[in-house]
């Protein structure tokens, strides 16, 4: 019988600070080669949004993600991200846990937003604001909290941003513009126009990017990422399917220019070189964060009450 973990137990399985630990231990793995992973297949619908199918291999376990993003689907009262994980065992081939895509997703992508934050942000960095408080903006103003770290939500709905401050402990930014000038900035919005327009970073802040993962989406101009000390998950996909991609294609910038974060956890490339450095961290999702979560959820199915199916 192989267990399913829905929204809720993935939640109840993997804690904020679990993920984090998790996700940046991936990251290590993966720059050092022991996880592997080949890069997003999408499969699209345009305008309506995308399906995405996402393979990894990493201690002893393989991953296949099938996710979707359809930015409209809020207005239909239907989430934007949705899907599943199936989790095997790489020895064998038989399946080992199903999991809700969606809490997946946002687990990790709240992890990786503030493992970037506290690499390259300043060490004596005292603001941090989340704009975007749907799922994953949600994810990583907690994974925030969770750290000790006091955050403000801003969203152009601001009865959510309230909403999702008083149940984390957080606190409502007074404006976007004060939101905007935090000394940790993490975007998560469907990346369909630009919030940091050119000249909008102050010197020694960071931001995470953690919205625009897709083709034809950004949060952030050109002309911005080219003054910026530029990190990444990965470049293949970053280069052609993020954030970066647009600037890649412009000239911009290229792969000497972007350092990616495994190498920076792993202490093979420098991150942040000065106090008055402004940092740049594109994130595409990797496959392999969702297989941190996987795993990490899988290792506790015996202590929740699961529906279990028989394949």
């Amino acid at each position: 019988m192989v267990p399913f973990f829905s929204a809720r137990d993935v939640a109840a399985a993997v804690p904020p600070e679990v993920a984090y630990t998790a996700v940046r231990d991936a990251f290590v793995a993966h720059t050092r080669g022991e996880w592997t992973m080949q890069p997003k297949l999408y499969v699209t619908n345009y305008p309506a949004g995308d399906f995405r199918a996402m393979p990894a291999l990493g201690a002893g376990h393989a991953l296949l993600k099938w996710v979707t993003s359809f930015p409209g689907n809020p207005a239909l009262g239907l989430p934007t991200v949705t899907g599943l994980v199936v989790l095997s065992n790489a020895d064998t081939g038989m399946v080992e846990a199903i999991l809700d895509a969606g809490s997946v997703t946002a687990l990790r992508t709240g992890a990786a937003a503030v493992i970037a934050a506290d690499v390259l942000g300043r060490p004596d960095a005292k603001t941090a604001a989340v704009i975007g408080a749907g799922v994953n903006g949600k994810a990583a103003a907690q994974t925030f909290v969770s750290r000790g770290r006091s955050v403000s939500i801003w969203d152009r709905d601001r009865a959510r941003a309230a909403a999702v401050a008083a149940e984390l402990g957080a606190e409502v930014a007074a404006g976007h513009e004060e939101a905007l000038a935090a000394d940790l900035l993490v975007t998560v919005t469907p990346g369909r126009e630009i919030l940091l327009r050119e000249s909008s970073l102050s010197s020694g802040q960071h931001v995470s990017l953690m919205g625009a993962d897709g083709p034809g989406k950004a949060e952030i101009a050109i002309a911005e990422i080219a003054r910026a000390h530029v990190f990444c998950d990965e470049w293949e996909q970053a280069s052609h399917g993020g954030e970066l991609a647009a600037a890649v294609a412009a000239g911009a910038i290229d792969r000497e220019d972007v350092t990616q974060l495994g190498a920076v956890l792993l202490g093979e490339a420098p991150g942040r070189r000065a106090r008055d450095d402004i940092t740049l961290f594109d994130s595409t999702g990797l496959a392999i964060q969702d297989l941190a979560i996987a795993i990490a959820a899988s290792a506790r199915a015996d202590e929740l009450d699961l529906v279990r199916i028989d394949l």
